[in-house]
């Protein structure tokens, strides 16, 4: 995960305007900022879809101060239920002090199952950003997905530049 965590800090901006909350990078590596996935697929469309079509997608991600961490900095998707479940509420106090740390102005989970997690975890640290929630686009829900995020990226602070 050594490789997961140093790309991710590549994307990371200067100023996190909106943070996005995974549940953990997946264990087939099929990682958001390692490009060419189904997640930033899905990502892509439903932005576009609302502030139009840009550069590169990630950098275009980055640029609005947008960053994705996970809730879980280690894979869960593979562990049985009670596991996950267990990693996930464990992981709460590493995912505040995170949040203390980056400020974000709003927060969106991106599994609806760990929303409450994530929601501690903010009032854990003192924010007052808002949480949104959507259903993770897999496993039949790329369309809720796309629909739940349409809804909410006109909310979603964002820097604003010649790509944006």
């Amino acid at each position: 995960m050594i490789d997961v965590e140093f790309i991710r800090a590549s994307y990371r901006p200067n100023r996190i305007t909106t943070l996005f909350v995974g549940e953990s990078a997946p264990a087939s590596g099929d990682f958001f900022y390692f490009g060419n996935n189904a997640m930033l697929q899905h990502m892509k469309r439903a932005t576009e879809a609302v502030l139009g079509e840009g550069d590169d997608f990630l950098d275009r991600f980055k640029s609005f101060g947008w960053f994705l961490d996970d809730l879980v900095l280690t894979p869960v998707d593979k562990l049985a239920p009670p596991e996950r479940r267990a990693k996930c509420v464990a992981a709460t106090s590493s995912l505040r002090d995170r949040i203390v740390a980056y400020r974000p102005l709003a927060i969106v989970s991106m599994l609806v199952s760990i929303k409450r997690i994530v929601e501690a975890a903010a009032k854990a640290a003192g924010s007052n950003a808002p949480v949104y929630g959507v259903p993770f686009p897999g496993m039949g829900q790329q369309g809720r997905f796309h629909t739940e995020m349409i809804k909410i990226i006109p909310l979603l602070p964002r820097e604003f530049n010649r790509s944006g």
